[in-house]
Parts: structure tokens; sequence; C-alpha cells
């Protein structure tokens, strides 16, 4: 039953569901936000902070009928469960990243999508970044032509970040979190992953996190590299490092090639080449594309003389929108002229797409299928790994038009 004002409760009152809170209590289509930390202090410095109420528990969100939705901000290696209890319930899911730590529970919410026809949406920031969305318009406009290769990657300092919330946990293999490399490449180049081979860096550091005994994986790897073969014929590289010297931009596309033309990106540079077909000789025209890819504020700033080391340290990357957004943003409501922002611009487009959907009763584009192709290359890639290495295949649970 489609409704004009819905009801959320999120679960999990970390530092991330911070930035979220105040983009569902300022939607137009969201009468009542309430908040669930199994840690109360957390979800009473929610509500005084943000005037939601607390409910204390899980299990009395998953009963109370006047709650439409959960949005799952909990550890990640804990969506999996918390998502399918919420759609067994009856009630519609947003997830962060990722979906689920393992492949049966990826198809099994598929599955209970399918079958209750509830929404549920990932909650992956990369999608809208500024590198992707123009990749996806440039192919789509035809001026890489057929997809030949491409490569983007997730490099996060395990300490830059604090990744994981406890010991056990800040071990996990990075491709159990690889949606918002693969959500970046698979989404410009509308594909799916067909094969994976990959390997990871045996950590050295000897610093309690990795290695067996040391994390709830068993996990030796802080780094792993996957190589995918995509149902397009074309092939892809994506990295997800947590231990490495780079602190921003954390996540991008470093390049997409195809038979016409291909893009590049570095450190606030983009660039895309396009072969001249007009020429009798072998030549390309460049075109720095960065004014209309780069964030607003950063744009502002180019001129600096500091501007690209300020850049290398994460300056000017999380809550304005780049030119490209354009589109997207002019969709937004009213009401959130002026309410925060976050990585890229990303969030209010989330959240819009997710009170939309289930406003509407139409799956949202980070539908479960979805996020099923950009979560399960990473879970087969970790045992590839573990294999040193074997090419596996990946399973496919189906498209949108399915």
């Amino acid at each position: 039953m489609k409704k004009e004002k819905i009801s959320l409760a999120f679960v999990g009152c970390g530092k991330f569901a911070r930035a979220f809170v105040p983009l569902c209590t300022g939607h137009p289509n969201v009468e009542k936000v309430y908040v669930c930390d199994i840690k109360r202090e957390r979800a009473l410095e929610y509500s005084e902070k943000f005037g939601t109420e607390i409910i204390d528990t899980y299990d009395e969100i998953l009963k109370r009928k006047d709650i439409d939705c959960v949005m799952i901000f909990t550890e990640r290696h804990l969506h999996g469960e918390l998502v399918l209890s919420g759609l067994r319930a009856g009630k519609h899911v947003y997830s962060a990243v990722p979906m689920a730590s393992t492949v049966e529970d990826c198809e099994e919410i598929v599955n209970e999508v399918k079958k209750s026809g509830l929404i549920y949406m990932m909650g992956e920031t990369c999608y809208y970044y500024p590198c992707a969305m123009f990749c996806r318009e440039a192919y789509a406009e035809g001026k890489f032509g057929k997809f030949i290769y491409g490569a983007s990657q997730y490099y996060h300092d395990i300490d830059s970040i604090g990744y994981g919330k406890t010991p056990m946990e800040s071990g996990m293999p990075p491709l159990l979190y690889p949606t918002h490399s693969t959500a970046m490449i698979l989404s410009a180049v509308d594909s799916y992953v067909t094969k994976v081979s990959c390997f990871g860096y045996r950590d050295t550091e000897n610093d309690g996190r990795f290695g067996a005994g040391n994390n709830y994986w068993d996990n030796e790897f802080s780094n792993q590299y996957v190589f995918m073969e995509l149902a397009n014929g074309g092939t892809a590289r994506v990295t997800e490092a947590r231990r490495i010297g780079w602190k921003s931009p954390s996540s991008y596309i470093s390049a997409l090639y195809g038979t016409r033309g291909g893009y590049e990106f570095s450190n606030a540079q983009h660039i895309l080449v396009e072969r001249d077909m007009t020429s009798e000789k072998e030549r390309v025209k460049l075109t720095d594309v960065s004014d209309y890819v780069n964030p607003a504020d950063m744009v502002e700033n180019k001129d600096l003389p500091d501007f690209k080391e300020r850049v290398a340290n994460g300056e000017w990357q999380w809550r304005s929108n780049s030119e490209v957004q354009a589109k997207e943003v002019a969709r937004l409501p009213k009401e959130y002229e002026t309410l925060p922002n976050g990585h890229m611009g990303s969030h209010k487009l989330l959240i819009d797409d997710f009170v939309r959907a289930v406003v509407t009763g139409k799956q949202p584009v980070l539908n479960a299928k979805r996020a099923a192709r950009y979560t399960v290359p990473g879970l087969i890639a970790i045992e590839s790994a573990n294999l040193g290495g074997v090419p596996l295949d990946v399973p496919d649970f189906g498209s949108d038009d399915d």
C-alpha cells in the first residue's frame, strides 16, 4: 500500500548514520524518524541532537505496525541478517554498504524482495560520485565505443578511518566491502561480472589486525586486487586497499577505455580522449573535463598554489556538487537546499531515491539485484585470493529487466 508520508527507524547510531538522520527528518515525505542502538547512550545522543524518539530493540521495531522502513547502519558484517529480518517482518529496507557478507544472504535478499514486493536499497555513495556519473554519461553517448578495460579503486588506509569498530572487525577482508569500487565501474559500462581472479597483499605490520586468530575471518590480506571478466566482453581491475600511504581521493575510477576513446583521472584532473575519426593520421582529441566533474568547491579553489596538495589531503570533496550531477540534484526537494550533504554530494540523492521508491512503490536504481551485482564479485574474489588467485565464476541473480 502506497503512502504519501512514511516512518523510518535507524538501526545503529554511529558516526556514519549521523549524516543521514537530518536528511530523513527533513524530507517532505517522511513523517517520523526513530533511532535504535544496542548502546542506549548513543541513541540518547541522537534523540537529543535530532529530536527523534528512541526504540530500545530491533525486535520492537520489527513488531511496530506504525514503522514502514528500517535504515541499517550497523557493523558491515551484520547487514545481511538484519536486512533479511526486516524484509521478513514486512519492512522496507535501506542498508548501508555492503549488502551482505555471504553470497547466500545476497541471493536470499533478492528472493525476499521479489516475493514480497517490498523496497530494498543499498546506499552506495559512489554510484553518484562525479567520476562514475561522467563515465556513465560518456559511455551512453558512445564516446568510448565498445568497452575494453577499466580500473576503479577504494584506497583508505586503516589508520585514517578507524576501519572497523572493534579489533576483530578491523581485519576483515577488503573485498567483503567492495561496492565503492564495483559500483563505479560496473554502472559506468552497464554490465556485470562473470568471473574473477584475485590476489592480496599479506599484511606484515604485526599490529594485531590481520592473520589467523586476529579477526573474525582469519584474514591475512590488508589489500586485495581482483581482475574481473564482464558480461559485455570487457575486463576490469578493482583494488581495495586498507594499508596504503595515500589519503584522498579514496574512491575513484582511474581509467576507462573503449575502442573509440578513454578517460583517465588522477588527483583532481579528469581527461577525456576521443579518436579523431575525421583525420587521415592517427590522432586523438583531448578534453580536460575537470571543471565539469570536480565538485564546485574544488573548481572555485583550483588556482590556489597548494591546490593539488590540499586535494590529496581530502579537501573540497565532501558537501558540494559538481556540474555533472546537476540533473540529479535538480530533482531534490526544496527542503534539502539548506541541509548538510556528504561524500561528493551523494547523501541527499541516496535518501531521496529511497524515500521516493517507498512512496511510489517502484524499486530504486540501487535495488537488490543491482546491489548483488556490486557485492557478490567481491565475496567470490575473497575465495579466489585464499586459493592463490584461482579464477572463479561469479553467480548472477538477475537484472531489473527480469
